[in-house]
């Protein structure tokens, strides 16, 4: 099963810390700056709404999707634990029907599977016309991204399974399966290690921030950014 493959050995570490990993999100003012990045994006949730690569359940329960999915089994019980509906599957091979869903949300996800563009592809499956696709990443380029590229090369447990992808990579895997961006917003510009204050986001996507967040449609191919 190809999904399995791609995020075994990424979903280990998550699953045996899972507490671990939850716990980073208490009163964490990196995760308020990430969620303020996010608001920016002009998305009205309405409907049965999806989060892969859902961890315990912390982006999912301040958006409001009502279902999630991991590889992971312990985080998954910590998501249940916040009214989420949960599900053990992968991106790759969502447990979904086509047409079915009005929003998919991905969060730090897209840099642990192997191929991008097939859990792209399975999103467009299951999102009905006109639904929308939420992303965020750190883009490679930042120092952010700089700064967890080098976690990764020194085999930091979280991330050495990591590819951390550019503002464009994830722009050309949104046309390539034919999503249209119809909005986008960057921020968090401290430099890790020195993240004191709340931060106003910024429309439009820029390579150099530490987080960033698109909204893209179904259907449409007309760039917006």
């Amino acid at each position: 099963m190809t999904g399995q493959h791609s995020w075994c050995h990424s979903s280990r570490v998550f699953h045996e810390q899972a507490s671990e990993y939850d716990s980073w999100f208490n009163n964490s003012l990196l995760f308020e700056i990430e969620l303020n990045i996010i608001a920016k994006l002009p998305l009205q949730q309405i409907g049965p709404s999806l989060e892969i690569g859902v961890g315990p359940g912390r982006f999912a329960r301040a958006l409001g999707s009502n279902y999630g999915i991991d590889p992971a089994m312990a985080p998954l019980r910590l998501a249940r634990d916040r009214d989420i509906t949960v599900c053990r599957a992968v991106g790759e091979e969502l447990p979904f029907r086509s047409n079915c869903l009005t929003t998919i949300s991905l969060f730090f996800t897209l840099c642990f599977v192997q191929d991008p563009q097939n859990v792209l592809k399975e999103s467009y499956r299951v999102l009905q016309d006109g639904g929308h696709l939420v992303l965020g990443f750190v883009p490679a380029t930042g120092k952010w991204g700089e700064y967890l590229q080098q976690k990764k090369d020194n085999n930091h447990p979280f991330y050495r399974h990591a590819r951390f992808l550019t503002t464009q990579e994830i722009c050309t895997f949104l046309a390539r399966q034919k999503f249209s961006i119809k909005a986008s917003a960057s921020g968090l510009y401290q430099a890790p290690g020195h993240v004191e204050q709340l931060e106003t986001p910024q429309n439009g996507l820029d390579e150099k921030s530490g987080f960033a967040a698109i909204l893209a449609e179904k259907g449409n191919l007309k760039y917006t950014v």
